[in-house]
């Protein structure tokens, strides 16, 4: 685990640098691919507080998500849905409350989510200028997470939406403290929402001596 630490720490400002540079290209271009040398990603899912079902089922949730939002709402809002560890956060803007409740109900009712986080607003739809802020947004607060070394940023997960930070991820009280004090910080950032499963300092302790999160999953939050 220390030779671990050393190389994680050693990664953080370049891959701070690379996220940065990335948040820019999907802005002005769109989706984009960045890849990473396979040495880089595999320290990168060692530090994932998540069994490697809850990461699978999270993308699954998310997958499924799409056509459930679709069929309630069509292409009259826009909806970005996050899973984490089963936690669903729900932004973006829909034309009403009836949609807002309408997309809760489609992704609470898909299997294995445990909880939706609505943060749905009732606005018109946000501009691409909006989005692209949002994305730069994301990018910096990213970096900055990666640049700090009493933080496993790939334990945390940042959302933003209208220049408000959502930050999810499995993480002790005192990292969410400081992830939100670093994000609050970055300029542009107008809020700073806390979306956290809280574990305990033993729990920590025992993650970052077992890197190897492969352990059997349960469906249940560890």
């Amino acid at each position: 685990m220390i030779e671990l630490n050393r190389y994680w720490h050693a990664v953080r400002r370049p891959l701070a640098l690379a996220v940065v540079c990335g948040a820019t290209l999907l802005s002005l271009q769109g989706c984009i691919g960045i890849m990473m040398g396979g040495a880089v990603v595999g320290t990168l899912a060692a530090t994932d507080r998540r069994t490697l079902g809850a990461q699978t089922e999270d993308q699954a949730i998310m997958i499924k998500a799409g056509p459930r939002i679709s069929k309630v709402v069509g292409d009259n809002a826009h909806i970005n849905v996050t899973s984490f560890n089963r936690k669903v956060l729900v932004t973006g803007e829909v034309p009403d409350e009836a949609a807002k409740a309408a997309v809760e109900r489609e992704i609470a009712g898909i299997e294995g989510v445990q909880t939706v986080v609505n943060e749905l607003t009732v606005l018109g739809t946000a501009s691409f200028m909006s989005r692209s802020s949002d994305t730069l947004i994301t990018g910096k607060v990213k970096a900055s997470l990666l640049d700090n070394k009493n933080l496993y940023p790939n334990a945390i997960k940042v959302v933003t939406e209208r220049s408000v930070v959502y930050l999810m991820g499995r993480v002790t009280q005192n990292e969410g403290d400081l992830a939100a004090q670093i994000a609050s910080g970055v300029s542009g950032v107008e809020k700073v929402v806390k979306v956290f499963e809280y574990i305990s300092d033993d729990e920590y302790r025992q993650l970052t001596t077992t890197p190897d999160n492969t352990q059997k999953d349960s469906h249940q939050a560890p």
